[in-house]
């Protein structure tokens, strides 16, 4: 029988959101403030301190379960995620995007789905029967044609992968983690896949509520050089997994480690 989680901590990775960052944590708080039976830290990871005043801005809140860490220059979300994540101490591991886009209530809901089927990962996603989603429509065609390749590459029978709400159990992550890469686009795939290919096979989607209609302002060269750079990262897991075997066991020795995404095992 699985182990009953006691603590969740909550990753969020914060990049240009100094305007945003503490209204998102005040709602994240509020959200998990009504969470029963599991106590919560939030980790926020701001993602290049000298890009702006995020960090700044998020240290004026101050609660006991809250640490708010980052370093200097802009790695990436991926890193940002692990770097949050090795610093955590939850038996349930979960991230949610900065910016509000994400309503953090579904993160209890994520927690139900996690104990109604003994889940390894459970994952947000906009395709989910009773989610509730606004997003433009080309970006519904993106995600579509997108988990059509994921599904080919991987066998990941999910209806989306890239919503910024996940929940993992912290063995999956134990495993998963050193063996990583990708630190910007396509990270989400790598942790499923590798997951996945470990034998964690118990991943579930839950529904999320989500509004991006913020975010149709981004022009179309960046959209389309993201959209690139999602498919090449996308395309490199898929050749370390069956072509290179790189994430199997066998071959730990070429693991590129790196000590500042080192996941202890740190339960309380």
């Amino acid at each position: 029988m699985s182990r009953v989680p006691k603590l969740l901590s909550v990753i969020i990775p914060a990049y240009h959101q100094e305007k945003t960052i503490k209204e998102d944590i005040t709602e994240i708080l509020i959200a998990l403030s009504h969470l029963e039976d599991i106590s919560f830290e939030i980790i926020v990871v701001v993602d290049g301190m000298m890009q702006d005043k995020t960090f700044e801005r998020a240290k004026e809140i101050r609660k006991e379960n809250l640490r708010i860490v980052g370093y200097e220059h802009n790695r990436g979300k991926g890193y940002a995620v692990r770097y949050g994540m090795a610093r955590s101490k939850g038996d349930l591991i979960a991230f949610i995007d900065a910016g509000s886009d994400i309503k953090p209530e579904g993160i209890s809901m994520m927690i139900s789905h996690f104990r109604w089927y003994n889940a390894d990962i459970v994952i947000g996603s906009k395709r989910h029967p009773v989610s509730k989603v606004n997003y433009p429509w080309y970006r519904k065609i993106i995600s579509f044609v997108y988990q059509l390749i994921v599904k080919v590459l991987f066998g990941l029978s999910i209806r989306d992968s890239q919503v910024g709400l996940k929940l993992f159990r912290r063995q999956v992550l134990e495993d998963v983690l050193p063996r990583l890469l990708v630190k910007r686009f396509a990270f989400d795939i790598e942790m499923l896949a590798v997951a996945r290919s470990l034998g964690y096979s118990r991943i579930f989607e839950a529904p999320v509520e989500l509004d991006f209609s913020a975010q149709s302002s981004l022009t179309s060269v960046k959209l389309w050089r993201e959209i690139a750079s999602v498919l090449w990262d996308t395309v490199a897991v898929f050749y370390r997994l069956r072509i290179l075997r790189y994430y199997d066991a066998t071959n730990k020795r070429r693991w590129r480690y790196d000590p500042e995404l080192n996941f202890r095992i740190n339960l309380p």
